[in-house]
């Protein structure tokens, strides 16, 4: 295999998910393994992978972690891969790859640069991007350039408070945006209107008890026209499109990208988030072509950016 090659690494709460690029930045394959719970477990990761899809030998490495990850690639705070927090991530792999080309940074901030690159922001260069999972992270891109900030936290949008009276967010604050417009606040949402006995498909669909309902069985029973279903996405959403308004009224994007995992609802998300968005941002009017879309790569979306980034190093 060409020394050429460069290998990305996306480091999810649960999973691995790590593509080898060639020279033109193409990916020519990728491997998934369940997430290693420290740093010398991650290491060890990084070198089986660099084995299996590179044959050993290998140009550069971007590790994406979801967490706050500073300008000298030290993990910070990880609150989800807790093992992970105070490691000098990237000296680390740097003494177990000599002559490697090492990039380490927050795996959103990743996702947001591989889908200016090679996905759905392609050709813009005012962009920011959302990423809708467990939690909340993002990414922004202003002039062309990944914008990071002092301390390399940018992004960090799901921390945004927009109700210092809501429930407490696992970062220690409360009424962050993730805690409402997450994987996690659909199925809270989700959840209460089960148990109010009024969405008898979900409780169906979960097997028949309310405590069992997520996201993912409102996603399904809105696409099949629940109406219950329906209206628990377009309050899901408004939460969506109230922190997407405040990052628009701050930022002023030409495009936001939604990706995480539940950009596979599709439309049935996209929707109702673009109708609440044109009712909350400042001057929709004004901002006629400004455009929410999904991203275009999926889950591999980190995995490139952190290729890219740490290719664009080497």
């Amino acid at each position: 295999m060409a020394a050429s090659t460069a290998l990305g690494v996306d480091v999810g709460g649960t999973k691995l998910l790590a593509v080898r690029m060639d020279d033109d930045g193409q990916v020519t394959t990728e491997a998934t393994q369940d997430s290693p719970r420290d740093a010398p477990s991650l290491i060890e990761a990084v070198r089986e992978t660099v084995d299996r899809l590179c044959g050993g030998s290998v140009r550069s490495i971007g590790v994406g972690v979801p967490g706050l990850v500073d300008v000298s690639g030290t993990v910070r705070f990880a609150p989800n891969l807790q093992g992970l927090s105070g490691h000098p991530l990237r000296c680390e792999l740097e003494s177990a790859f000599p002559g490697v080309a090492i990039w380490v940074g927050n795996d959103a901030t990743a996702a947001c640069w591989g889908e200016r690159m090679r996905g759905a922001a392609t050709g813009s260069d005012e962009v920011v991007m959302v990423t809708l999972g467990t939690g909340i992270g993002g990414g922004i891109v202003s002039g062309g350039l990944l914008l990071e900030g002092a301390h390399r936290y940018a992004g960090e949008f799901g921390h945004m408070v927009v109700d210092p009276h809501g429930p407490l967010c696992p970062c220690g604050k409360k009424g962050c945006w993730e805690r409402f417009a997450s994987g996690s606040g659909l199925g809270m949402l989700a959840r209460e209107a089960a148990l109010a006995g009024t969405a008898s498909r979900l409780v169906e669909l979960a097997g028949g008890d309310p405590e069992d309902v997520r996201g993912e069985h409102v996603t399904r029973a809105a696409a099949e026209g629940d109406f219950s279903a329906q209206d628990i996405m377009d309050r899901f959403a408004w939460w969506v499109a109230l922190g997407l308004s405040n990052l628009a009224n701050a930022l002023d994007p030409e495009l936001i990208v939604i990706g995480g995992g539940l950009i596979t609802a599709g439309e049935v998300l996209m929707n109702p988030t673009r109708r609440a968005f044109q009712k909350l941002v400042e001057a929709p009017e004004a901002r006629a072509d400004l455009r929410i879309v999904a991203a275009a790569l999926g889950a591999s979306a980190g995995a490139i950016g952190a290729a890219m980034r740490a290719a664009a190093e080497g």
